[in-house]
């Protein structure tokens, strides 16, 4: 997690890198999203969390761990600082070993992403006071300590190169696809060497994969002009927006830019797509590039923005974090958490769990129902759960009423509170009260 730039800008911009093709008719007047997803959903596959229990004591990390598998929930991905982990060449952070002990213990996957020039490697200058956020000198040292890593710690199933390099913050002294297809190709030949079968993935890139100091031109884009279809690798990258929905209140950024950069992927032979950053924070203040919206907030954006990305062409996705942070982390940073520092639940938890709870572990597309009253800001996302039962996701900004026809019972479930209603139809119309709030609505 990186000090994010500004998101209006970020997401403005890519507008015009991507071109009109991505603005639905939603730019004029808003009109009914109504989506089926693209693909069958397990939870337990699809959804991950990151997750950095060295941070934190055994007794805090294990309890950590028990409240993720409450969730039935098994990835986790694991931020893996190279100069924290190997601050001398050789020389291995024993809190990270017994960590991943640990997490063996409690059935987890990890998935690692080595980030970050050890000191041994930094091409940092001497007075330079971010000596980690500069690549390396040569990048057979980052291929040779990632692969050591790969044979100590068995149990990953798989692993990111670097972290978000399109942002200078993590690339300094500026941004270089270059530079970094050079450090991937190094790293993923070095590793085949020895562990032909192990998944490898880019780094997550920030955003879209916008270069700030390169007019916002994709970083994905440059790379996959550079052969990166050929090598076989996941490809990632973190859709942090204003909101839910995108960054401007009626429109479809989100949809309209994730299918657009996935296509692309898709179209150029990609095989498997990560979203292995996104979330919001419930922090307090002073504002930093996300605007306040409180542990509330959180829970109601956390569960509107998995809905959305449950019905998009993402392999898997990993929310933006299972804990909150200590001081290491900028203030905004420190409370991305589902849960606070001791390891207990906060409201975005709770919600989720509850959200799991009425979806159950598996859910596949759905036809869309025929709506009569709607209204025109209204989203929603059609399943069918495992018991045969169908499950409609449903909000709108405006609140108002839906009416469905031919459906005589439902329950309608708020996973924000844990409450559920039943509806009758009057005739033959079901009439489903809305919520700007994620509801979920069962039908048989």
């Amino acid at each position: 997690m990186s000090h994010r730039l500004a998101l209006w800008v970020m997401l403005s911009v890519i507008c015009l890198v991507v071109g009109a093709a991505i603005f639905s008719s939603r730019d004029a007047e808003a009109e009914i999203t109504s989506l089926k997803p693209t693909r069958t959903v397990v939870w337990n596959d699809y959804l991950g969390v990151n997750a950095q229990f060295h941070f934190f004591p055994e007794s805090t990390y294990r309890k950590q761990m028990v409240r993720l598998r409450e969730l039935d929930l098994e990835w986790v991905r694991i931020a893996m600082h190279w100069a924290v982990l190997e601050p001398k060449r050789g020389e291995y952070f024993r809190p990270f070993d017994e960590a991943a002990l640990v997490m063996s213990e409690y059935g987890l996957k990890p998935v690692g992403f080595l980030a970050g020039s050890a000191p041994f490697a930094t091409s940092a200058p001497n007075e330079s006071p971010y000596q980690d956020s500069y690549p390396p000198t040569n990048y057979r040292l980052y291929s040779d300590s990632l692969t050591r890593f790969i044979e100590r710690y068995p149990n990953f199933q798989a692993w990111q190169i670097w972290n978000e390099p399109n942002l200078p913050s993590f690339w300094r002294p500026r941004e270089d696809p270059d530079a970094y297809a050079a450090l991937l190709a190094d790293a993923v030949d070095t590793v085949r060497r020895r562990f032909p079968d192990k998944p490898l993935g880019t780094a997550g890139m920030a955003y879209f994969s916008q270069m700030p100091s390169r007019n916002m031109e994709l970083m994905l884009k440059a790379l996959l002009e550079k052969g990166l279809a050929s090598k076989n690798l996941i490809v990632s990258y973190h859709p942090y927006t204003e909101y839910p929905e995108g960054n401007a209140a009626g429109k479809n950024e989100l949809l309209d830019t994730v299918r657009y950069i996935n296509d692309g992927l898709r179209g150029a032979g990609i095989k498997q797509i990560w979203a292995t950053e996104w979330g919001w924070s419930s922090y307090a203040g002073p504002e930093e590039a996300q605007a306040i919206i409180g542990v509330s907030g959180q829970a109601d954006y956390t569960l509107r923005r998995l809905a959305l990305m449950s019905a998009l062409d993402f392999d898997r996705i990993f929310l933006f974090n299972l804990s909150d942070l200590d001081a290491r982390a900028s203030i905004r940073d420190q409370s991305y958490g589902l849960l606070d520092l001791n390891g207990d639940p906060k409201p975005v938890f709770n919600a989720l769990k509850n959200f799991l709870r009425v979806t159950g572990p598996k859910l596949s597309p759905a036809d869309p129902p025929s709506f009569g009253i709607a209204p025109k800001d209204l989203y929603s996302v059609a399943w069918k759960r495992d018991d045969g039962r169908r499950l409609l996701m449903v909000w709108s900004a405006s609140a108002g009423k839906l009416s469905l026809q031919g459906i005589r019972q439902a329950t309608l479930h708020d996973p924000l509170t844990g409450k559920a209603k039943s509806l009758t139809a009057e005739g033959d119309v079901l009439t489903v009260p809305l919520k700007p709030s994620l509801q979920l609505l069962v039908t048989d």
